[in-house]
């Protein structure tokens, strides 16, 4: 923006480490999933889970095998992708510093405003929402609600003002958030709201069920996400309260898109191989981002990575390109990361997400009824 000359990126000698590492066998060291190609082939073996040998399969498919022709082009289009990810914090660095105009830009929507009229359509054929609805979801201790203060806080007025969603100080206690929460941003604007909703299980189909639930009837602020898994005990202190049965009352607000958080540090786990659990969580992200109800025509949910600033840019930007190649989306233009740092790049990182979410919202609202019956 602005004229500026954007330098192409240097790699330092961690970075070059980095894509050797990960490009130098597409199927095996960039992913490197031995312990779950060992935990899965077990029991894809004895027949049990088709869930895992269909995820294996498709790990195992994951680009060509150094023997194939391809696989030089392969390793070449895959660096290209790392130093395409790796130059746009470059040029986040730059364009930071007209973080007002893209603020504005956000502050000024109201649904509907980036509607395309194509096809003879026009704004009146359409059904607008009086508030745009962003759903987020993601695995426990993900950093959603963490996301929903960063986001508040870049258009908040007021510094002091308090935290706005709960976050768990120890996110291996519980499930932190029970409750779809609803947050007007800004605060006190009907402009558009984001659902904070609970981490997903450790099972996709019921995840799904609850998602299907969601994408199909709307979310309502203060409704207890409540699992079959769930014991006993939970599921009546969930449901009974009774100064938390308001929700009942609230008209349900239809999704209109949905932000898929992710932890990077998991991610970076699952690519070196550390351990099971994080690669099963993956295998777990991949089958509930696929399903088709999380999608709005061909536009799938964007992506957020957290906790970057417990990584190198090295590492950030292999988990994205990594992500970006295992969910089928492009890395540079739908992987945001977000971390916990408070700086203009961060700040106009949240600013190009939510314009990305916002209009691609406007972009599949549905057409009226009156509409759909003359066509």
């Amino acid at each position: 923006m602005g004229g500026e000359t954007i330098i192409p990126p240097t790699f330092t000698s961690e970075e070059e480490y980095s894509v050797d590492q990960d490009f130098s066998h597409p199927s095996l060291s960039s992913l490197n999933p031995t312990l779950l190609r060992d935990y899965l082939r077990m029991k894809a073996e004895d027949g049990k889970n088709e869930s895992d040998r269909l995820f294996l399969e498709e790990f195992d498919k994951m680009g060509p095998q150094s023997s194939s022709p391809d696989f030089e082009a392969y390793h070449k289009r895959r660096q290209k992708v790392y130093k395409e990810v790796l130059q746009s914090y470059d040029q986040l660095r730059v364009r930071s510093m007209s973080l007002n105009e893209a603020k504005y830009k956000v502050l000024s929507y109201f649904p509907g405003i980036w509607i395309e009229n194509v096809g003879g359509k026009k704004f009146s054929d359409y059904d607008v929402p009086k508030t745009t609805s962003l759903l987020l979801i993601g695995p426990k201790g993900c950093g959603k609600s963490s996301l929903v203060n960063k986001i508040s806080r870049v258009f908040e007025d007021d510094n002091f003002a308090p935290e706005r969603a709960q976050i768990s100080y120890n996110p291996s206690v519980g499930d932190g958030t029970y409750y779809l929460q609803g947050y007007m941003i800004p605060r006190g604007s009907a402009s558009f709201c984001l659902y904070d909703s609970r981490g997903l299980a450790d099972g996709t189909s019921e995840n799904i069920n609850v998602i299907q639930n969601w994408m199909n009837n709307g979310v309502r602020h203060g409704e207890p996400v409540i699992r079959k898994s769930d014991d006993s005990s939970l599921r009546r202190r969930m449901k009974f309260k009774p100064r938390e049965l308001g929700w009942k009352f609230c008209r349900p607000q239809m999704v209109n898109f949905v932000i898929f958080v992710v932890d990077a540090v998991s991610v970076l786990k699952s690519i070196e191989g550390h351990g099971v659990e994080d690669l099963l969580c993956l295998q777990m992200i991949n089958e509930v981002f696929k399903h088709p109800c999380l999608s709005f025509k061909d536009d799938k949910p964007v992506v957020v990575i957290t906790h970057g600033d417990l990584l190198s840019i090295a590492d950030c930007v292999r988990a994205r390109v990594y992500l970006g190649e295992l969910l089928g989306i492009p890395p540079a233009k739908q992987i945001f990361d977000i971390p916990e740092n408070h700086d203009p790049v961060t700040e106009l990182t949240i600013v190009d997400m939510l314009r990305y979410s916002l209009e691609h919202a406007d972009r599949n609202l549905p057409y009226k009824n009156w509409v759909m019956e003359n066509v």
